[in-house]
């Protein structure tokens, strides 16, 4: 445990509500919880401080290590589609980093294009939406890609974990960096 700084008494301004990376025993990022939600964990021994933020937490007796990132003790079996089912604008255009999948370009409101058009029997999965800005969304309209001639320039797919994580916490820390890539 780390003693905290102190100016003139006062710790200095860090956010309470601030976002925790979480790891599962394998080091595989699996969620973002809140700083006090990690506190107790560590307390618990449940999970340990992989890598501190800045400042330190008090209370009345004890000062903590800020947690940045934290290890579960023990593995947590992760079931596979769990990222399947949630498919949300936000997530799709994380996914697609934010870029219309028809002409390239990041544009700001962006929208979701069924690749087949439901209409026509696309369905709402993964594999059948994609980000697209307005203009092409308009262009596409109710046609397939072959009669539109406009075909997304990555197939889509479901997204792996760590773009749920991005959701959760709209600013990635630095120290959250060599976690996320590896995953």
């Amino acid at each position: 445990m780390a003693n905290g700084h102190r100016l003139n008494g006062h710790r200095p301004h860090v956010a309470i509500g601030g976002r925790v990376l979480v790891l599962n025993a394998s080091y595989e990022p699996i969620n973002v919880c809140n700083v006090r939600r990690a506190t107790v964990l560590v307390l618990k021994e449940r999970a340990e401080v992989i890598e501190r933020g800045e400042g330190a937490l008090h209370s009345e007796r004890l000062t903590f290590d800020r947690p940045c990132v934290i290890r579960l003790i023990r593995y947590i079996r992760i079931p596979r589609d769990v990222h399947r089912r949630k498919i949300t604008r936000k997530a799709v255009l994380a996914r697609d980093a934010w870029t219309c999948q028809y002409c390239g370009r990041q544009a700001t409101g962006l929208t979701v294009d069924h690749v087949i058009p439901r209409s026509r029997g696309g369905e709402s999965v993964w594999e059948n939406i994609v980000a697209s800005c307005a203009p092409c969304n308009r262009k596409k309209g109710n046609l397939t890609p072959r009669e539109a001639r406009m075909h997304p320039s990555s197939r889509p797919r479901p997204p792996g974990p760590t773009v749920f994580i991005r959701l959760a916490s709209p600013r990635i820390p630095i120290a959250w960096q060599p976690y996320l890539v590896a995953a």
